[in-house]
């Protein structure tokens, strides 16, 4: 096979869990090459965290001009939908570019293309056939399918962040991260009827009730119909106009609208990666792993919200990224050369912190109470009732603690 079609590893995806593995195998002088079928940056820099930061800046001018009315600041204000995405896009727009420059001068080779494996140390991209001693797969999340009639008719996160224009009456499927950021998003940009549709009792099922209660305050404050216990049966659409039609324990209800959003919650994007020919274990929570980011392919590593590892956060994804190319570029494994999942992660997965950002914004480390019960978890620490020695999930001589973090 010619030289510029076999290397020493191959990382297919371009997001925070592969970058950081393909420059240290770079660096420790391997042939590297980066593949990606989307614009390099992965979700958090480029459809994720970092725009919806930008537009929730925007937006929450609003609430600062409310706010301090009558207290020494005047202001109209409102919110000119197409200028905002304009600047999110200059963050967005030149991110790939920046990332594929510096993997290049690092000396990777970046490729553009849907990877599939033709067998344990090949893959095909393009209609070309690769092959490495290594590869690290980092193919991310992507929206999970919901089997129901209209569900093409849905908009992903990915479309709400390049809208032209604001619509003016949104729903929301699903209540959890994206939902209920983009509906606030929503309403204060001047959107006259924004719903979010939940299917279980409350939003944000992985936060303690009492946070939760008070962003619900909040949220029905601001004018977003939120809506729990609604299961989404299925979505038409008549010209310009949807029509969502949803479950309650009241019955069969219908709501329109003139855009509909995907907010149920993401699955590892494996699907295509064509894992049995490489002997690749998975299951539904993502690609199997071991303590060292291994997949059942000892050549094979990964990371991030594609593997069945930690949870679904960028912290996590760069950690475990981290771990898997310490380990990847051991040319001789050793037991006190390859660094533990379980050491360096695990004993920590389950504490990284995690916010949402409506406004209140709010954040939550650690089991949420309704989790714990009346022994303390496995892992904790005791401490006075006093100043706490463990940030969260800790118990104190009066029961379970908690810190409520305002960000």
């Amino acid at each position: 096979m010619s030289d510029n079609k076999s290397f020493d590893l191959i990382v297919i995806g371009g997001g925070t869990g592969g970058n950081g593995v393909a420059r240290m195998a770079a660096d420790a002088g391997w042939k590297v090459a980066s593949i990606d079928a989307l614009p390099f940056g992965g979700t958090c820099a480029l459809r994720g965290c970092d725009p919806k930061k930008m537009l929730i800046a925007v937006t929450e001018g609003i609430d600062w001009a409310r706010n301090l009315s009558g207290k020494g600041l005047e202001a109209q204000t409102s919110v000119d939908w197409a200028d905002m995405i304009a600047f999110k896009r200059t963050f967005t727009d030149a991110m790939p570019g920046r990332i594929e420059g510096g993997l290049e001068k690092a000396g990777i080779t970046v490729l553009h293309g849907e990877a599939r494996f033709t067998g344990r140390d090949k893959i095909e991209v393009n209609g070309e056939i690769l092959s490495s001693r290594n590869f690290h797969i980092a193919t991310g999340a992507r929206p999970m399918t919901l089997n129901i009639p209209g569900e093409e008719l849905l908009a992903t996160s990915t479309d709400f962040l390049e809208l032209p224009e604001r619509p003016d009456r949104v729903v929301f499927v699903g209540g959890g991260f994206i939902a209920m950021e983009f509906a606030h998003i929503s309403k204060r940009a001047g959107a006259r009827e924004v719903t979010v549709l939940e299917m279980m009792e409350r939003p944000l099922g992985n936060f303690d009730p009492d946070l939760v209660g008070i962003l619900s305050e909040a949220t029905a404050d601001l004018g977003i119909d939120l809506r729990t216990e609604a299961k989404v049966l299925k979505i038409e659409k008549d010209g310009s106009d949807f029509t969502v039609t949803y479950k309650t324990p009241e019955g069969k209800q219908t709501i329109n609208c003139d855009l509909v959003v995907h907010a149920t919650g993401r699955v590892p994007n494996i699907e295509h990666l064509n894992l049995e020919a490489a002997g690749v274990e998975y299951g539904r929570k993502g690609i199997k792993v071991s303590p060292y980011m291994r997949t059942t392919n000892s050549a094979i590593f990964a990371a991030g919200d594609c593997a069945d590892s930690g949870p679904n956060l960028t912290p996590v994804s760069a950690n475990e990224g981290r771990i898997a190319g310490k380990n990847c570029s051991q040319e001789r494994m050793s037991a006190r050369s390859v660094i533990r999942r379980s050491q360096a992660l695990s004993s920590r997965c389950r504490s990284f912190p995690r916010s949402a950002c409506p406004k209140p914004q709010h954040a939550t480390r650690g089991w949420p109470l309704t989790r714990i019960s009346k022994r303390p978890p496995a892992g904790t620490r005791r401490c006075g009732s006093g100043r706490a020695t463990v940030p969260t999930r800790f118990w104190s001589r009066t029961g379970p603690a908690i810190f409520l973090v305002h960000i």
